[in-house]
């Protein structure tokens, strides 16, 4: 009778130091996830600090349209009053809220872009080309950063689907973490009017 208890002890014991070490796993992958999130947040709010700069320089062009201006500031200001906290991951209309601010945001940065064109003065304008060749490489982190956050949100949910993982994760209130989606759209190539 003392041998079969003593049976019974040790593999509760393992059981129970397999479930720490499942859920400290598991703890390390959400705070990876966490992380990844930081590092969008941070190239988003690197666009965010270089977009003032921008509209100070194009401003100092004479008859810049005021109206290109205006959607720039105020895409700006609709994104970054847009913060998702860790427990926001979990929610994926949260996430596609932040992300539709941000991409509000990037349209009028490819309006205002697109615009500068009719200014050549601007175009020359060494600040500006500073500051258009610093967008481009953040819109590029941005894409970098969101892949990196989608793969260790996948790594994260994989790992706390599988069995017997997903008793442990379902257990301890591990819940799955959202993506980032391409846009509506994105799917259909872009049409190019040269009349």
């Amino acid at each position: 009778m003392k041998a079969k208890s003593i049976i019974i002890v040790a593999l509760l014991a393992i059981l129970v130091i397999y479930g720490i070490g499942v859920n400290n796993g598991f703890v390390t992958a959400e705070e990876s996830v966490e992380s990844a999130w930081a590092q969008v947040e941070n190239q988003y709010q690197r666009r965010a600090d270089l977009i003032p700069n921008l509209v100070n320089t194009v401003q100092g062009a004479a008859d810049f349209e005021q109206e290109t201006l205006q959607s720039v500031i105020e895409a700006r200001s609709r994104a970054t009053s847009i913060t998702l906290q860790a427990d926001d991951l979990n929610d994926p209309a949260k996430i596609q809220q932040f992300q539709a601010a941000q991409e509000q945001l990037s349209g009028a940065l490819s309006r205002l872009l697109v615009s500068v064109e009719r200014y050549p003065e601007l175009k020359a304008n060494a600040n500006f080309r500073d500051l258009q060749a610093q967008l481009e490489g953040t819109e590029n982190r941005i894409a970098t950063e969101r892949k990196r956050f989608n793969d260790t949100a996948r790594q994260y949910n994989t790992d706390i689907r599988k069995f017997p993982g997903s008793l442990i994760a379902s257990i301890t209130g591990f819940d799955r973490k959202a993506y980032f989606e391409a846009n509506e759209g994105a799917e259909q190539p872009p049409l190019v009017d040269f009349e």
